[in-house]
């Protein structure tokens, strides 16, 4: 049986958790690929912190060098992250034509243009299958299973942090804060949860599956993205009270010649699949021309769902060089560049969820609703959430029929020059 050697650069939480698939399922794998997968080498700066994996002493090394030059590798895993010194060991491995494993999302948002040339000019694969969705098969999907669709649509909850906080938002009635101090205690969330809770994990993941589907690379800074970090309590009730949950989704559409990508916060209403996708787990919902809707559901991050797919990765490209043959060298095609761009945000058409703070005086929502309308935003509800109390301003919650986002920008900064409202408008899409 052809033996194929690993080396893991990084010995992190997803390390530890690939060298402990690999050494525990090795006869398994080697029955069911045909191939006896070998770990050869681990590269971590600190080799000696107990990882809840006992692997042997002479495959450790502190140079990452050393597992890419090693003769007996032909993959390479990387789960360092981020895009400083793993970039770099990326380029070097594609470069000595090993091929590549990551679940690196901002390495691959970012520079995966790069990255995929490289693998291209040296005629080697890289996978990428955990970058988005841990444990949720959603790369190899659009790349294998919806090839043959022409993809209409992408809706996930990606991150696990934040559908974490949001549930617990809901089912307790507990404020965004709060929340998300037990989150960072539980290890759910970092010491600066920024990465997840403003929204850029999610748009990472979001670019990396508009590249799939659509087969070109959406740059980060050209696309429009909203966190959970100020949602308030009451938005979470309000959206309650008319059957919706918040969710923060990545938001992937084709529209003529034109790509849709978004990371907001979005009302989903009870009858949606995605609204019962709760605490930490992901969930990712893909509309094909042939397949129609087909979700994929499961724990997007975490040592065991991680490793597991960078496992399967391995096992897909020892396959591949079992018999002499690489799949994917380009790793993301692109093959419509030239034929489709991002569309811009204002352009971007959803119904929506407003609360304005109205003023107790006569007509103040005739005003709003008039406003609206002379904008081409269109009411299909609308519910005042309290009486006036003191004379302050009442709560007012209206949802819109689809309209474009530029249009309703310019209806809400009318509005909040015509001295009806006494506090700037709260926006939210809906799905």
């Amino acid at each position: 049986m052809k033996q194929i050697g690993v080396g893991i650069l990084g010995f992190g939480t997803v390390g530890a958790g690939v060298a402990d698939g690999l050494l525990r399922h090795r006869d398994v794998m080697a029955k069911r690929l045909g191939v006896d997968i070998v770990l050869k080498k681990i590269a971590d700066l600190d080799i000696t912190t107990p990882r809840g994996v006992a692997v042997p002493a002479e495959i450790l090394t502190t140079a990452a060098q050393e597992a890419i030059a090693d003769p007996g590798v032909q993959i390479v895993v990387e789960t360092i992250g981020g895009t400083g010194i793993a970039k770099k060991l990326v380029l070097e491995a594609l470069n000595a034509k090993k091929c590549v494993v990551t679940a690196n999302k901002k390495l691959l948002a970012e520079y995966g243009t790069e990255i995929f040339e490289a693998a291209a000019a040296n005629g080697v694969d890289i996978y990428f299958g955990a970058a988005v969705g841990g444990g949720i098969p959603i790369i190899r999907v659009l790349r294998e299973g919806l090839a043959g669709n022409e993809i209409e649509s992408i809706h996930g909850i990606l991150n696990g942090t934040c559908n974490y906080i949001l549930t617990r938002m809901e089912n307790e009635g507990l404020p965004f804060d709060e929340v998300l101090r037990d989150a960072q205690k539980l290890g759910y969330a970092e010491a600066n949860p920024s990465l997840d809770i403003d929204g850029f994990d999610t748009a990472h993941k979001a670019c990396i599956l508009a590249a799939l589907a659509y087969g070109f690379q959406p740059r980060l800074s050209d696309v429009q993205i909203e966190g959970i970090r100020n949602l308030a309590g009451e938005d979470v009730k309000y959206a309650a009270d008319f059957g919706y949950r918040i969710k923060l989704l990545a938001c992937v559409a084709k529209c003529g010649d034109e790509v849709e990508v978004g990371v907001h916060p979005t009302l989903v209403h009870s009858s949606h699949m995605l609204y019962n996708v709760n605490d930490a787990f992901n969930a990712a919902m893909v509309k094909g021309d042939m397949s129609d809707y087909t979700m994929y559901y499961g724990r997007g991050a975490g040592r065991a769902p991680t490793a597991s797919t960078v496992v399967g990765d391995i096992g897909d490209i020892a396959r591949n060089l079992a018999h002499g043959e690489t799949r994917y060298a380009r790793g993301i095609p692109s093959y419509a560049e030239n034929k489709v761009k991002l569309r811009s945000a204002g352009e971007i058409s959803s119904r929506f969820y407003i609360r304005f703070m109205v003023e107790d005086k006569a007509g103040a929502f005739g005003t709003i609703a008039s406003i609206l309308g002379s904008h081409g935003v269109s009411i299909s509800a609308a519910n005042q959430k309290a009486g006036s109390v003191g004379n302050q301003p009442v709560p007012v919650v209206v949802l819109t029929h689809s309209a474009k986002t530029a249009c309703l920008e310019r209806a809400l900064a009318e509005i909040e020059s015509s001295g009806v409202i006494g506090a700037k408008p709260v926006k939210l899409r809906m799905l």
